[in-house]
């Protein structure tokens, strides 16, 4: 299906998309099979509604693969919305960010507290690489092995916050699903700047909708419920990396906490895939939950 210069895309404030050939290719082998299960789950919903869920590691084109199968399901008189998911987190994402590493630098601190390895002098060392913002970096465990305490306990917050309804009000997504599936056709959205001053909502017309697509990161949760048809965009670490480079997409793109963040992002990911009705390989490959595993596990040998 020929693709317009510009099509509607998800409903984050400021958010760009960037459609390049491989979003369209991948996108052509998963439209066929979206729309094979949607025949099967569609008429289970007594309003005729179903939810989809674009998923993956960041970077992974889920803004673009979203807007693309919404405008294809468009063409075809299938009525469809894009929402995203990044509208939901409990803090704008400036905050967001600053709290992921205050988190994991308050576990850190308190691990080497546990540990009881804390002197005036290492406490003055952690506060210069903290300054210097290279406080998780491994390296350090080479000449300081009890910093080892430091990064396990940093970790180890940072894995009891990401993804978590302590990041993410799921429940509110859970509610304009449950909404949507009721066949509400007028549903307040929430719309979520990166400052203080763009945060409101908005009322969205779902009369003619009958596919909401969800994209997002954690679109395949536990977190909440409701979703029909989670489509889980795979990538492996590396490739996840290596894509966040080309797009520049921030300053410490190969800083150690980034790196840590995206390994816990895509570990959650993992726990997931298995609820995946639909899973496509970097390459645009359809793949099966085996073949899935096959190839996290050879990315990590």
């Amino acid at each position: 299906m020929e693709l317009p210069e510009r099509i509607p895309q998800g409903d984050m404030p400021g958010d760009k998309i960037e459609i390049g050939e491989a979003h369209i290719r991948k996108a052509d082998v998963i439209f066929p099979e979206l729309v094979r299960q949607l025949i099967e789950v569609v008429p289970e919903n007594p309003a005729k509604r179903a939810v989809v869920t674009v998923c993956g590691g960041s970077g992974v084109g889920k803004s673009e693969l979203a807007s693309i199968l919404s405008y294809y399901l468009n063409q075809n008189g299938i009525g469809s919305y894009t929402l995203s998911g990044d509208n939901y987190p409990r803090r704008i994402p400036l905050y967001n960010d600053a709290e992921r590493l205050h988190l994991f630098r308050q576990g850190g601190m308190r691990a080497l507290a546990a540990a009881e390895v804390l002197t005036p002098e290492r406490v003055e060392l952690v506060q210069q690489w903290q300054r210097e913002a290279i406080d998780a970096e491994p390296r350090h465990l080479a000449d300081h092995p009890w910093y080892a305490a430091y990064l396990a306990g940093g970790r180890q917050a940072l894995e009891g916050y990401l993804g978590t309804d302590k990041e993410i009000d799921f429940a509110e997504v859970e509610q304009i699903v449950r909404q949507f599936k009721d066949g509400q056709e007028q549903i307040w959205l929430k719309r979520m700047g990166r400052d203080e001053a763009s945060l409101w909502y908005e009322k969205v017309d779902f009369g003619p909708v009958q596919v909401l697509i969800i994209e997002w990161t954690h679109g395949n949760s536990d977190g909440y419920r409701g979703v029909d048809i989670p489509i889980l965009l795979n990538s492996t670490p590396q490739e996840t990396l290596a894509h966040r480079r080309s797009r520049n997409r921030d300053g410490a793109i190969d800083s150690a906490f980034t790196t840590l963040v995206l390994e816990i992002e895509q570990r959650l990911l993992q726990t997931q895939a298995p609820k995946a009705r639909i899973i496509v390989a970097k390459d645009g490959t359809l793949l099966s939950y085996a073949d899935y595993v096959k190839q996290m596990h050879e990315s990590e040998g």
